[in-house]
């Protein structure tokens, strides 16, 4: 499918879905939202597609929503027509994993993008932030919730009712980030961390996401029964023999997802 706003490469057993609209610095608007919700899903059946990079360009990764589409619309507008839900249920239906790789800025519907991703990769001009409150609005794509769950209360409420971004240094230090490199370096960063993942066993990395976002969602005893449970259940695949004997002939294993 062409997009209009987004440009979909794959290689290597990686799909790099790259923002595209440079006039408003990948702002995302309800076209945004459908090509996003309709690439995913395209990924998801995709035998070739085995992890996702998400990137904007060096300038920002997204720099927000598009205040030009929701400046006039109303509450019944909003609800009905479920705004921006569709972006956030195509992430959490997506089981592959997706990395963001974030340069510039990252801000509003922009930073909340990037943390529906798995991890996130910054570059060192990376800037995060939710400035909603200078709308007179407050973060609708999940910021209020995924943001306190990674970087604590006192740093979300910081940047939720100040409005202040959060430089690289600083969203790697408080957990918001996996790790911060120069931004030349960055899609060369990323995409080998996301082709080392596409060598790895698909059902074990499916898996692995799972239990992980298990974590947010349930208490730490079923959370923990969860993981034992799924890594009984491993036990059952022909990669979990391939990956052990593999290890002890001291060599690469050969995984074929099965």
């Amino acid at each position: 499918m062409a997009y209009e706003t987004i440009i979909v490469d794959i290689e290597d057993g990686v799909a790099l879905i790259q923002l595209n609209r440079p006039d408003a610095l990948n702002a995302i608007n309800s076209k945004v939202v459908a090509e996003l919700a309709d690439a995913l899903a395209a990924a998801e059946v995709n035998d070739k597609v085995r992890a996702v990079v998400l990137t904007g360009s060096e300038k920002a990764f997204a720099a927000g929503a598009d205040i030009r589409e929701m400046s006039e619309k109303n509450f019944v507008e909003m609800f009905t027509e479920d705004f921006f839900g569709p972006l956030n249920e195509a992430f959490l239906k997506f089981r592959k994993p997706v990395i963001a790789a974030v340069s510039g800025y990252a801000l509003g519907g922009g930073c909340e993008l990037a943390l529906m991703c798995d991890f996130i990769i910054a570059a060192d001009n990376a800037k995060f932030g939710q400035p909603e409150i200078n709308l007179g609005v407050v973060a609708g794509i999940g910021g209020t919730q995924r943001l306190t769950r990674l970087v604590g209360k006192s740093k979300s409420m910081d940047m939720h009712l100040t409005g202040r971004f959060m430089d690289a240094t600083e969203a790697e230090r408080s957990g918001l980030v996996s790790r911060v490199v120069p931004a030349i370096k960055l899609m060369p960063e990323a995409m080998g961390a996301a082709k080392k993942v596409a060598e790895k066993s698909q059902v074990a990395v499916m898996v692995v996401k799972e239990a992980v976002n298990r974590s947010y969602e349930t208490t730490l005893r079923e959370g923990l029964l969860f993981e034992r449970r799924v890594f009984h259940a491993l036990f059952a695949t022909e990669d979990q023999k391939e990956g052990m004997q593999a290890f002890l002939e001291k060599r690469e294993p050969q995984f074929r997802d099965r």
